[in-house]
């Protein structure tokens, strides 16, 4: 694409990405740059759009960035939840699951989080997170573990973690599954090691929304080659397309056409090499965007504590120890009169100023939960309720926060005493 094709594209990004936003304080902003839209109209010119090159070199460049042996690109993070977990009780795995066997998960967790380990016949038992770091303690999720457990089902929150480290060893003497659900985490780190490296498998997200965006997009990263095989048939229908295959099954089966032969269960959850060439090109920029989005973080809690008006109303969420964290959002928790926390909420959004839940608050308080009855002892888990009751969800955006946003932004959250 030459220079004068490039600035007749970057016309056109000017004239349709005009902000439509309704929000003055939206959850997320735009993060693509026209290099990141130029570089996925690249592969729609060159007329190979499905997954293809493109997503073998994201994979191979993610890998190597995260620290893991293999990666393997899907079409959402929720779909490397689901690859990861049906990967895990696969017959062709030496170390799987069975049907009732028990898995432990956080009660602060996405429904896709929970919804691949009921659908491959795991019993989920909900762990309470801690209420300062929305993330589950290691030394409880540890005590949790009996002889039923065989898969531990790590959910690292909004950017933070737990000592997953001293998880890991505990998983590996006893023959545990650890799958580290990291899609809200990309680029936090506990000692120097990236989130999602250190179980059997690792999940990411690149929506929209999150640390970097392909649009849409998910990635598994593994260190094992034959989890890796096993990732790469399930993604496409259970095909055997460039997976290296045994010499004894290849002359066993040599009668079907070995373009077209299945030898495992498997989804249809690729990527496109659009969405990519997208994440591609916004890998480069992660590590300048974690450092816009701490810098914001500090500017809105120092301004709110700065002001005459602060009266200690709100509490703020920090990293765990040890962890180097990538922030996904700005959690908000209310310290007083907790009944005008809803008038609250309708205040800001009639300011513009988009929320949402902390998640989706306590999980097991949804009426799936009842459905499938997933909590028929109805177990309470007073830390989840308890950020579900005080918390709720600002944006922490990738670009630098104008004075004038952070302004507006403080003084209306400040306005919480005045609601009546």
């Amino acid at each position: 694409m030459n220079n004068t094709e490039k600035r007749t594209i970057k016309k056109y990004l000017q004239k349709y990405s005009k902000n439509k936003n309704k929000f003055i304080y939206p959850l997320l902003e735009q993060t693509l740059s026209s290099d990141d839209i130029l570089a996925g109209i690249k592969v729609m010119f060159s007329g190979q759009m499905t997954m293809s090159n493109v997503t073998e070199e994201f994979e191979r460049k993610f890998a190597k960035f995260v620290g893991s042996n293999y990666a393997i690109m899907v079409n959402s993070g929720s779909s490397a939840n689901l690859l990861a977990t049906f990967a895990s009780c696969n017959p062709s795995r030496k170390n799987k699951f069975k049907k009732g066997d028990e898995a432990l998960i956080p009660a602060l967790c996405w429904p896709t989080s929970l919804w691949p380990l009921v659908q491959s016949g795991l019993k989920p038992v909900f762990i309470d997170p801690e209420y300062k770091t929305l993330n589950v303690n290691a030394d409880d999720i540890i005590k949790k573990i009996n002889n039923k457990t065989k898969v531990i089902f790590l959910v690292h929150v909004l950017g933070n973690g737990t000592n997953v480290q001293k998880i890991r060893v505990f998983a590996k003497r006893k023959g545990i599954i650890l799958i580290e659900d990291t899609c809200e985490s990309l680029g936090s780190k506990l000692n120097n090691k990236f989130l999602g490296t250190f179980g059997d498998f690792g999940t990411y997200s690149f929506y929209y929304s999150h640390q970097i965006s392909s649009i849409e997009g998910g990635m598994v990263v593994c260190n094992s080659f034959s989890d890796y095989q096993l990732l790469r048939t399930m993604r496409s229908h259970g095909w055997s397309r460039k997976i290296k295959l045994d010499k004894n099954l290849k002359k066993k089966y040599q009668k079907i056409d070995s373009r077209f032969l299945f030898i495992n269960s498997g989804f249809n959850i690729r990527p496109t090499d659009i969405n990519a060439a997208i994440g591609l090109s916004q890998l480069k920029k992660l590590k300048k965007f974690q450092k816009i989005r701490l810098s914001n973080k500090n500017k809105i809690i120092n301004k709110l504590k700065k002001s005459n008006k602060w009266d200690n109303q709100f509490s703020f969420f920090h990293s765990s120890k040890s962890i180097n964290a990538n922030y996904f959002g700005f959690p908000i928790f209310l310290n007083k009169n907790l009944d005008k926390k809803q008038k609250f909420i309708n205040f800001l959004e009639k300011k513009k100023i988009e929320t949402r839940p902390i998640i989706t608050g306590n999980f097991v308080n949804q009426p799936a939960i009842k459905l499938f009855k997933l909590n028929k002892e109805k177990k309470k888990f007073l830390n989840a309720d308890r950020i579900e009751k005080r918390g709720f969800f600002i944006g922490l955006h990738a670009k630098p926060i104008s004075n004038k946003i952070l302004n507006y932004l403080t003084e209306n959250l400040l306005k919480f005493d005045e609601i009546k």
